[in-house]
């Protein structure tokens, strides 16, 4: 798996990351997904075969990237050590 860093993009704190295959890109997908809910946040995302593109924003907050934003980010960083 290779990553790009967190970067701001259009406003958005936004990550590309490549997997071997999409059965892995879809099982990482899954993973952020039950993050993701339980931290009621919700990212924009895409998948094109073993790429997952994540850009997140909170709409609360007029679309700004707020504390929201970076701790989901820190915790899908961590699926990715772990």
């Amino acid at each position: 798996m290779s990553a790009t860093a967190w970067t701001i993009v259009e406003g958005k704190l936004c990550r590309t990351f490549k997997f071997k295959d999409f059965s892995e890109a879809f099982a990482f997908m899954t993973r952020v997904g039950f993050l993701a809910e339980k931290q009621n946040h919700h990212p924009d995302w895409s998948n094109v075969y073993n790429s997952v593109h994540i850009a997140l924003n909170t709409h609360d907050a007029g679309g700004a990237v707020t504390e929201k934003d970076h701790k989901l980010a820190a915790a899908i960083d961590k699926l990715l050590v772990g």
